[in-house]
């Protein structure tokens, strides 16, 4: 018999702190769920916003699963090229440099709050004020930056330093006008009065009212592109998930149009008859097969366009009998080929389960006045506008990697996953399920085994393969690069079980500064 109240891994003890302190006073997995977001953004800035989107897989215990999607938006205008605020910055990850745009011309319409309210009319049961309570009593008292979160804040400094608003969500108490350092204390009031608000007035106090009236104010006139009817008319939308069969385990993962489920379930459905059980994991007949199955995942990206056409019609034909047939027969040829994000994930004793990720991209440098609220730049994101920028079609859901899943195991257990990561995080959800149904691990290690990510003809391997693996796997794939140790490129895979007797388990990603709490 399980006493607890339900277990939480996330990115920060701050925001699973949060989650499991209203699971404890009696709330459900998704009033926990929405504690967490609040105090992610509280605790993980950069990483997490109300300015931006994400998804949440909701399983109740009563069986009904079901995605909501609460992603950015595209703007219904497109607006002259010659007037739209948007730049780049070069964001450096010491062993690779990424360029990313900015401005208010990055702005995607955003999801978020509407995602909160509706979740919360669904599924809680415990009002909305006390809910945020944690994350407004963290926001005041202020929160220590931990050494991830210095980490993350140095690769965006030019985003941080773009201006003065922006600067004052980071700033160091002790030496103004800098980036705050490791171990100093940052307060945000002005999030916290900007969360009563909206658990006092409602979402509409983004969306019609005064909260969201600057922004529009500063698109208008200073080359955004978001005006007033696209917040009026936003919309969170209720989805049946994608699900896959992967041996005995029932997957189930974002639907169309997000773009990153779709990859998982195809390499899933690639890797099925490969029995990778059957070898150690990180040989290397493991590792060759997982870095096919991500080449022919990524050829099937450019190949079908799902970034701009993903449907359900679409999704269901990848995932067809003869369309897998032919991938299949690649696989076996052995032919090669040539980021702001967190996750969190709930479990609780009921047997509620969601599976929650949150983006704002790196931020667009523009902070919503008196909010602490950064808006986020996904249409200066170029992993999610891969046919270039200023190509988006208007008033679309941006196609997103972004995949919330679960795993039901015939026995009644069932896995919580997902991952920030932008493109990696297909590749860091693929690992994590192979790890736990193939290997037979458990959730802590299958979290925190080695990683390898295949893109742009480049083998990306995390420091635990053999020297001879890695000469083996050269031979098919020349291009690597090997990471001295763990690292947020490989995305955040928190994540918690509740196994057939009810018993709770979770681990928090090292990669991403995951915590696990059982309350």
């Amino acid at each position: 018999m399980n006493n607890r109240h339900g277990i939480v891994a996330a990115g920060h003890p701050v925001t699973a702190g949060a989650a499991a302190e209203v699971l404890k006073a009696g709330g459900n997995a998704f009033d926990a769920a929405l504690a967490a977001i609040f105090a992610s953004c509280v605790a993980e800035p950069v990483l997490a916003s109300l300015g931006g989107g994400g998804f949440l897989m909701a399983h109740q215990y009563s069986g009904q699963t079901q995605l909501y999607d609460f992603f950015v938006q595209t703007p219904k205008r497109k607006p002259p090229l010659e007037g739209i605020d948007f730049y780049p910055i070069l964001a450096d990850f010491g062993t690779a440099q990424q360029e990313f745009h900015i401005g208010l011309g990055s702005i995607a319409t955003p999801g978020v709050i509407r995602g909160l309210f509706a979740v919360h009319r669904d599924l809680c049961r415990m009002p909305l004020r006390a809910i945020i309570e944690p994350a407004c009593e963290a926001a005041r008292n202020g929160v220590e930056l931990n050494s991830f979160q210095h980490y993350i804040s140095d690769i965006i400094s030019p985003i941080i330093t773009a201006n003065a608003s922006s600067l004052a969500l980071h700033e160091s108490p002790s030496q103004p006008g800098s980036i705050a350092m490791e171990g100093e204390r940052l307060t945000q009031p002005d999030m916290a009065d900007a969360f009563e608000s909206l658990a006092r007035e409602g979402e509409a106090l983004f969306y019609l009212g005064e909260m969201g009236r600057p922004l529009l104010h500063a698109c208008d006139g200073s080359g955004g592109c978001l005006g007033p009817e696209d917040l009026e008319a936003y919309q969170v939308i209720r989805r049946p998930p994608l699900t896959l069969n992967y041996h005995t385990a029932e997957l189930a993962t974002n639907p169309a149009p997000s773009v990153g489920g779709t990859l998982i379930a195809f390499a899933l459905a690639l890797l099925e008859q490969e029995r990778l059980g059957q070898w150690p994991a990180n040989s290397y007949e493991h590792l060759l097969r997982i870095t096919k199955a991500q080449a022919l995942t990524q050829l099937l990206r450019g190949e079908r366009g799902v970034d701009r056409d993903l449907d359900e019609h679409t999704s269901r034909e990848i995932l067809g009998r003869e369309y897998l047939r032919d991938y299949r027969r690649i696989m076996r040829d052995h032919s090669a080929f040539s980021r702001g994000t967190t996750h969190i994930s709930i479990a609780d004793s009921a047997g509620n389960v969601a599976s929650m990720t949150l983006s704002n991209g790196e931020g667009s440098g523009y902070v919503l006045p008196g909010t602490g609220i950064m808006l986020n730049n996904m249409l200066g994101e170029e992993d999610i506008n891969p046919h270039g920028f200023h190509q988006w079609p208007e008033d679309r859901r941006i196609a997103s990697m972004m995949a919330p899943t679960m795993i039901f195991t015939p026995d009644g257990g069932t896995l919580v996953t997902g991952s920030g990561g932008s493109n990696r995080i297909r590749s860091a959800v693929l690992q994590v399920l192979v790890n736990l149904v193939d290997f037979g691990m458990d959730i802590a290690d299958a979290v925190e085994q080695p990683r390898i990510h295949f893109e742009g003809g480049v083998l990306n391997m995390e420091n635990g393969p053999t020297p001879e693996v890695c000469q083996q796997l050269q031979q098919t794939f020349p291009q690597q690069r090997i990471w001295p140790e763990k690292n947020l490129f490989f995305g955040g895979a928190h994540s918690v079980m509740i196994d057939a007797d009810g018993a709770l388990s979770g681990n928090g990603d090292s990669r991403r500064g995951g915590v696990c709490i059982a309350s």
